[in-house]
């Protein structure tokens, strides 16, 4: 009897011992992707970056760079959407710079001009190459002022194009005044939503605060709430936010400029990290070696399984 007791205690010694090894196979390697914007402080000259200059923690956990490479060339494929508030009815005036910033992208970009109506990205054709044809569909919005949120996750589910490997990009013209949830909210759950809405979609959104109640329909806390708010889709993503104080922007030519040369500076960075059992989104922090860097890149990250990101 001593030697079956015994012998039932080495299996079940032997079962607890394996049980952190039968965890870890249903633990898994993932995949993600992102793109980056790098560029010299104080200089034009593209900064030289290869993929050993990069380093990358996801979940605060070391990650392996698989992949770098500059959207040059035959890899410049960029589809941007013009997303403009449903009530943005007095940006009239900064209509032909709008137009001026489309026609001066390169000739690989493929360029949507939309509209935010009752919480849908509304888009006056498919992206196009044909920045003249583009222009020529901008308008002034006739709707009331609507849900920035609701039309940004609208448009992160529904891109209007499959092609593959392209960034997809966005600018908003907005105030960011989530109007179902008008005060301040870091953890507003209408942003978080429109947030990982983004970054399963692997998005990139640019912001330009765009005061449409000049009625007296919004006061400075709601402003400045706003602003925030996208300051936190932005940094999600890995793009920028722009304002201009307390007031519009008397012109969108140094917006336009900078973001112009983020598109220009741009890569493509492929990692791994751990994947519990399904895909997700996670936190993500690039380290990028050289001086006087100005690095973008999201601060959450999707992570699939691995050839998924393909």
């Amino acid at each position: 009897m001593k030697r079956i007791g015994l012998a039932i205690w080495m299996v079940a010694g032997a079962l607890l011992m394996a049980a952190p090894a039968f965890a870890q196979s249903d633990k898994a390697t993932g995949q993600g992707r992102a793109v980056v914007t790098i560029f010299a402080k104080h200089s034009e000259v593209a900064p030289n970056i290869s993929q050993q200059d990069v380093s990358v923690k996801v979940n605060g956990k070391d990650s392996t760079v698989t992949g770098w490479a500059p959207y040059k060339g035959a890899n410049d494929g960029l589809e941007l959407v013009v997303l403009i508030d449903g009530g943005a009815r007095n940006l009239g005036r900064q209509f032909d710079e709008i137009k001026d910033f489309v026609k001066g992208l390169g000739p690989h970009t493929k360029v949507a001009v939309g509209y935010m109506e009752n919480g849908r990205a509304a888009l006056a054709s498919p992206p196009s190459a044909d920045h003249a044809q583009v222009v020529g569909e901008l308008h002034l919005p006739s709707g009331p002022t609507s849900n920035p949120y609701f039309s940004l996750s609208d448009l992160a589910q529904r891109w209007p194009s499959q092609a593959h490997g392209v960034r997809h990009e966005v600018v908003l013209f907005t105030d960011g005044i989530d109007p179902n949830n008008p005060r301040f909210d870091p953890d507003d759950p209408y942003v978080q939503a429109a947030i990982k809405d983004s970054v399963r979609a692997r998005l990139v959104v640019y912001t330009i605060c765009w005061r449409s109640r000049l009625d007296g329909g919004e006061n400075s806390m709601m402003a400045d709430g706003g602003q925030s708010l996208l300051a936190e889709v932005t940094q999600a993503t890995g793009g920028n936010s722009y304002w201009m104080g307390a007031g519009n922007p008397v012109s969108f030519q140094p917006f336009f400029e900078d973001l112009a040369r983020r598109l220009e500076n741009q890569y493509e960075l492929d990692f791994t990290a751990r994947l519990d059992h399904k895909p997700t989104i996670e936190t993500m922090k690039l380290k990028v070696e050289g001086l006087a860097l100005q690095v973008a890149a999201p601060e959450q990250v999707f992570v699939d399984r691995a050839g998924a990101a393909e």
